[in-house]
Order: C-alpha cells, then structure tokens, then sequence
C-alpha cells in the first residue's frame, strides 16, 4: 500500500524540521527556558534589601519584628559612604534608622525613619507596607484593648492557588507555535520554491493542498512534542494546573490546531511575498515581536495602558493565549469559548484565504 504524498511530505519537512537549531532553539529550548526560569519563581514575594544606620536601636521590639519579616534582607557591614553608594546605584532599597524616643511617655515609642533615593522607588511602596504591616502587629499585641474605627475578618473559601506557572505555561505554549508557524514555514517554503523543488512537485499529479497539508502535518507532529514536553514540565515540576487532567490536555491540544492554522498561514504569506531570504527574518519577527510582547505571555494585558489594551485585543495570539489559560485553570470546554473560538475562526478564514493566494509555486 503506497503512502499517501501528503504524509511523506509530513514525514521529510518533520526530519527537516528536527535537524534545524533555529526551529529546536526557538519554539521548543526558549519556551522550556522561560518556563523552569518563571517556575521557580512561583510565589516568590520581592526581596527588600536594607542597610541599617549605625546609631539605630537594635534591642527593643521594633527591630526585632521588622528582621522577622522574610522578604527583608539586612545588608550588615557598610559605612556611611558605601551606604550611600549603595543607595545611588539602587543595590539596596533604604537605609533604616531606627531611634528610641526616651523619655517622652511611659509607654515605649519609636521612630523609623527610611532614608531612600529615586533608584529604589520600585520596592519602597512595598518596603512601607511590611513596616507599616510590622507596626500594626506590634501595636495589637501590646495594646489589645485600643479602640479602631473598623474591624476586619477574612473568611477563606475552597478554591484552587493561582500560581504563576498557570499564567506563563500557556504563553509559552502561545510562543513556541507562534515561532513554529510563522519562522518554520516561512523559510521552509521560501527554501523549496527557491531550489526549485516546488517546480518539480508541480509537475507531479500532487495538487497545492497536498503540499499545504503535508506541512500543516509536520508542524502538527513538531507542536506535539514541544506541547507535551511542556506541559509535563509544567504540571510535574512546578505543579501546573489541569483541571480535569487527560481531558483538559487533550482539549488544550485540539484547541492548539486554531492557533497553528493562523501562524502557518502567516508564515505561508511571508514565504510568498518576500523574494529575497534576507528579509524573511526581518518581516517575520515584525509581525511576531509585537503579539509577543502586547498578547499577555509575560505581563497581564490589563498592565498596559487604555489605548493600547484595545489593540491588544483584537490579536490572535492574545485569544489563543486567554482560550488556553481558561481551558487549563478554570477548566472551561471548548464549547463554551465563543469569543475565543469565534475570533480564531475568523483569524483562520482571512489568514488562510490570503495565504492560498499568495502560494507560489516558483
């Protein structure tokens, strides 16, 4: 029984595929980098560094609750000059004074005072908190029966812990098929027609959609061993969530096959237009660069500002992205993605019309 051409040329544009750095490195190596990089940071509060003045008070309480706190690190054996130089080049956060105010009641009372410069503005807000948070503790042990202008009590419901590997996972799994598609194809096509291999497949019985769907094949096979080196990665080493486990996998899967469509298809219309190899490269990470950064894989889209979130939107690696986290953590069917569904579909059509019109066979 023969095989049909289809699969054969799935099976040569998978090995060709395989056997290219750049392919392995960018959609398989760097997904896997950032996520046992983003994995280990999975909970993880910011560290404060400090550098307590000389003249501070390192006996009573205050000091002692305010070292207690884990994300404070004291940075021990600095002068007055090597403080400041610290503080000017933002290696540590402030410099803590500390004073026992003597004298002024008989109740014990301190003053902190954080001496701080622009280069630390990003973890002093934070700094401020956990004194003030230091403080407030302090003062409902040792004066329990002050009054308060309102009391408050957290009740905990049951629910799942919303790790940080539940929202960089399905962005790398958004990465990896977005370079697959987009850079695979791309160059693979522009590399057949321009060595003259589509010319001879042409007069050949093989029709165009067997050739489209032969590497629609490839780059399935080759997201499906990224996609379950990822997520295994994910859900064993740093405890990803899978709802409904096999099933949300596998739903995670077949809703991959959108999201690879439109980026192949992306890579097809680069690969038809461009006529010198040199600029695949350039146009390809144009068009990549900015779904990478604005559609959600590194930083919520919500961080951006009002005019640019609805740009953000409207882009299809930011439905592919939000479909797979919802999917994963919220354990959401496919059927009950219209939006995300909806708009990939109409991605698909447009991307998949134009780059059936701009295939070229030479």
């Amino acid at each position: 029984m023969t095989t049909p051409p289809a699969l054969t040329l799935a099976k040569y544009s998978l090995l060709a595929t395989l056997r290219s750095p750049t392919s392995v490195v960018f959609s398989i190596l760097f997904p896997v980098i950032f996520i046992v990089v983003f994995g280990s940071m999975v909970d993880q509060s910011p560290v404060i560094k400090l550098a307590l003045a000389g003249d501070s008070d390192t006996s009573g309480i205050v000091y002692k609750a305010i070292m207690a706190i884990p994300s404070i690190q004291l940075k021990k054996g600095m002068d007055v000059q090597e403080q400041n130089d610290a503080l000017q080049k933002g290696r540590i956060t402030a410099v803590l004074h500390i004073k026992y105010d003597a004298g002024l009641s008989f109740l014990p009372h301190y003053t902190i005072r954080l001496e701080a410069t622009g280069a630390s503005s990003a973890n002093l807000s934070y700094l401020k908190i956990l004194l003030h948070e230091a403080i407030r503790n302090i003062d409902e042990k040792m004066y329990p029966k002050s009054p308060s202008v309102a009391t408050l009590s957290i009740q905990e419901v049951p629910g799942k812990a919303y790790r940080q590997i539940d929202f960089i996972l399905p962005g790398q799994l958004g990465f990896s098929l977005l370079m697959a598609g987009v850079f695979g194809s791309s160059f693979l096509l522009f590399n057949l027609r321009q060595g003259l291999v589509l010319k001879r497949i042409r007069a050949t019985p093989v029709r165009r959609r067997t050739i489209i769907a032969g590497e629609m094949l490839s780059r399935l096979f080759f997201h499906l061993i990224g996609f379950i080196l990822m997520v295994s990665l994910g859900y064993f080493a740093f405890h990803f969530t899978l709802v409904n486990g096999l099933e949300t996998f596998l739903e995670m899967l077949v809703f991959s096959l959108f999201g690879l469509g439109i980026f192949m298809g992306i890579g097809f219309i680069i690969s038809g237009t461009l006529h010198n190899e040199s600029s695949i490269s350039p146009v390809a990470n144009t068009v990549t660069l900015p779904q990478i950064l604005l559609c959600g894989l590194f930083f919520p889209i919500e961080s951006y500002p009002h005019w640019l979130q609805g740009f953000c939107n409207i882009l299809p690696l930011t439905f592919f992205v939000d479909g797979l986290r919802k999917i994963a953590f919220e354990g959401v069917h496919l059927w009950q993605l219209p939006l995300q569904l909806g708009a990939l579909v109409l991605w698909t059509v447009v991307i998949g019309a134009w780059s059936v019109k701009a295939f070229k066979w030479e």
